[in-house]
């Protein structure tokens, strides 16, 4: 297990170096110029020349990208922003709580209700719950986030006028970005859910917990919801790795100061370095995510170390039988 953890840890390195090229890729081509946006369109080329050395931006783009890689494996260092002149590392930290709430509680109202409806639809397979609860999963899934959000700003902010449209320095500011954010996870919870316990009951050891005579309930908890849970978890951690990526929109509609916000604002902004350091922070809490959320599976399902610890001894086995080969032609 702790080569498996080691493991996923290093494979995120390529991860992180992947991105960060792949930013500068679209750097390189987009054919903006964000010292023109700093100075203005009117500014002298001699002060374009020089605030363009000074950035670093004068040098060719793969010395550019080894010398940002270079920089924050050896220091930590994401760069310094063109507007602020302030390390983005702070400035994401900063801002980083603000997504983390938004993204934390809207997962967990999503998991307190998506889980228990997936949970009862599927054992009331085809019955008017199941239905309702079907249609309802495909109707909301079916709207942008976007304009959901327009839709509660224009219910609830402009037309009853309970809820602030922008700004979450009241705790009421928060409600209708974490009820934007939430119906998006409960929808797709609830379907994950339903999908994984349906697949399961019907597996020959739940009919065989019924034959020896355990009441339904025991057998929908004991049995089907615990061998159903690692899809859900799985589901569960992507959600949360998408929420702290995936709300720029929503932040930026209702005004939340978090990370997303903080991106849009570099991108209209041409602010690559706070562009490149939001990426590379989100693209790392993603792979983390994921890395705890299959530590998570081996604690539900103890069998998958025996599988991963059997994938170990084949492939030392094969590399061994490889070895012997080799040294077999050699004494020939």
């Amino acid at each position: 297990m702790v080569r498996y953890v080691i493991r996923r840890l290093l494979m995120m390195i390529p991860v992180l170096l992947g991105v960060m090229l792949i930013v500068f890729f679209f750097q390189s081509v987009s054919g903006d110029d964000p010292v023109k946006m700093l100075l203005g369109q009117g500014a002298l080329e001699e002060d374009v020349i020089a605030m363009r050395a000074k950035l670093g931006l004068d040098q060719p783009i793969f010395v550019q990208y080894f010398r940002y890689v270079w920089n924050f494996i050896t220091k930590g260092d994401l760069g310094t922003s063109y507007t602020t002149g302030r390390p983005v590392f702070e400035e994401i930290m900063i801002r980083f709580p603000y997504t983390l709430r938004l993204a934390l509680i809207s997962v967990a109202i999503g998991s307190i209700i998506g889980i228990p409806l997936g949970i009862i639809s599927a054992v009331k397979q085809n019955t008017w719950f199941d239905n309702a609860v079907r249609g309802f999963t495909v109707f909301m899934s079916s709207f942008p986030g976007f304009w959901l959000a327009l839709l509660l700003i224009i219910l609830f902010a402009v037309k009853l006028n309970w809820l602030p449209s922008n700004g979450v320095i009241e705790p009421a500011g928060w409600v209708l970005p974490i009820v934007c954010v939430s119906i998006g996870t409960i929808t797709g919870l609830t379907r994950t859910t339903r999908a994984s316990v349906l697949e399961t009951i019907h597996q020959d050891f739940v009919r065989t917990a019924r034959a020896k005579g355990q009441r339904e309930p025991r057998v929908i908890t004991k049995h089907v919801i615990r061998n159903s849970l690692i899809p859900v978890i799985n589901n569960i951690g992507i959600v949360v790795g998408a929420q702290l990526g995936g709300s720029l929109i929503i932040e930026s509609i209702f005004g939340v100061p978090g990370v997303g916000q903080y991106a849009v604002a570099a991108i209209n902004n041409r602010n690559y370095p706070a562009v490149l350091g939001s990426v590379v922070i989100l693209a790392f809490l993603f792979s983390l995510i994921t890395l705890l959320v299959d530590i998570i599976y081996v604690v539900i399902d103890p069998r998958l170390v025996l599988t991963f610890t059997r994938t170990i001894i084949a492939k030392r086995q094969k590399r061994e039988l490889k070895r012997r080969q080799r040294q077999a032609g050699a004494e020939v």
